[in-house]
């Protein structure tokens, strides 16, 4: 296993507890949208304790980036990573991930799961062929929604956001079950793509081939 270390050029909170990392990209270095690495802090203490994260910038960006969630109640590598900054060093291992674009659909999303979406929905955009993608992303609050403008400006009226814990004007609270998608998916033929927590992916994705979605057009990390 190849490892690399690089250097956190910028770190900077973009929600309450979402941080994004620049890191410095390796030569020769490449991801496909969508896909992730194992990350460590490289400290002694540290160095050996992987945690995966997808890249969200655009693989022809001559650096990489990371959009993480920040869990302050146990002492993990993300609580680490919230007091780290720039001038410090991760490790970055070798490339994975079954998430990547395999022609239009609805993408699913909750809350920390938008981030494998981010790096394909900025590919497609800058390519200008994201149209004909929808986004379904849930969220506890409206705080809790990462990139949000960026999402609205890419995707327009196809970016549907579900609050799970919020009563605000013009949003929706409600979950993603089996009656919502019947109620928000005309086709179930399409490609979809299902991103978030486990039980949510495994919900989901039960549910969406439970309605006639195949198993080859549901993308998911198994």
């Amino acid at each position: 296993m190849d490892t690399h270390i690089v250097k956190i050029l910028k770190a900077f909170y973009i929600t309450h507890d979402v941080k994004c990392f620049v890191v410095e990209k390796p030569a020769g270095y490449d991801f496909i949208p969508g896909q992730a690495t194992d990350v460590s802090i490289n400290h002694p203490e540290w160095q050996d304790k992987l945690r995966p994260f997808t890249f969200t910038n655009l693989r022809e960006q001559n650096y990489l980036e990371f959009m993480i969630k920040i869990y302050k109640d146990h002492e993990g590598v993300t609580n680490k990573l919230g007091s780290i900054n720039a001038g410090a060093e991760l490790i970055l291992h070798d490339v994975f991930g079954a998430i990547q674009y395999k022609g239009s659909g609805t993408f699913i999303a909750g809350g920390a799961g938008i981030t494998p979406f981010i790096s394909i929905f900025r590919d497609l955009y800058k390519k200008q062929h994201i149209q004909g993608n929808k986004l379904i992303y849930s969220n506890k609050t409206t705080e809790d929604v990462i990139m949000a403008e960026e999402l609205q400006k890419m995707l327009k009226k196809d970016f549907l956001k579900i609050y799970t814990r919020e009563n605000v004007m013009e949003y929706i609270e409600k979950r993603i079950d089996r009656n919502f998608l019947i109620e928000n998916i005309a086709d179930f033929s399409q490609n979809f793509y299902v991103c978030g927590p486990s039980d949510f992916v495994k919900s989901i994705t039960k549910n969406l081939l439970d309605l006639g979605a195949s198993a080859n057009t549901v993308i998911f990390e198994k």
